[in-house]
């Protein structure tokens, strides 16, 4: 993933829509939230301009409740492929709440799921909470690589401190 997001989000992996519906069905009655990053189209084998959003992004230290979730802003990482928000309505309703577009001017796109939380349980919406239509994207998650080591990578660091 490259350190600059492209402009505009223009679809959304269905593997990070699946997260997001299965965490927040897992969190239900509670209200679920996380952050979307994106990744340019391009290089995740979208033939488009602009950003896919790839990822959902668990906050430390999210606090929720049936109406309400939250964390600290000083939780979220600094990372310039931050795109959007998610979050979900265990009333089902897909609208944002005045306390939801309070928060919609961080980021270009937020998605609200809702329960029963199936695959059309959501809607995108812009910085004014207009909806917005958001493609799916059936396309590989994101290669990890924090965490991305062998055996030999492990066998290696144990000769090294002999």
């Amino acid at each position: 993933m490259g350190l600059f997001r492209s402009s505009e989000v223009v679809g959304v992996a269905g593997s990070a829509l699946d997260f997001a519906l299965a965490a927040s069905e897992e969190a239900h009655p509670r209200e679920y939230m996380g952050v979307l990053r994106g990744e340019a189209a391009g290089s995740v084998g979208v033939d488009a301009d602009g950003t896919i959003l790839t990822e959902v992004l668990v906050i430390p230290g999210t606090e929720s409740n049936p109406t309400s979730a939250s964390f600290k802003p000083t939780q979220v990482p600094n990372d310039l492929s931050t795109a959007g928000s998610i979050h979900s309505h265990p009333n089902g309703v897909l609208r944002p709440s005045d306390a939801d577009l309070a928060t919609f001017s961080r980021n270009e796109v937020h998605i609200i799921v809702g329960a029963p939380y199936g695959p059309d349980d959501w809607q995108a919406f812009d910085n004014d909470g207009q909806p917005i239509d958001l493609p799916v994207y059936e396309i590989d998650p994101p290669e990890e690589s924090f965490f991305d080591f062998t055996q030999e990578d492990l066998d290696a660091l144990d000769e090294d401190e002999r």
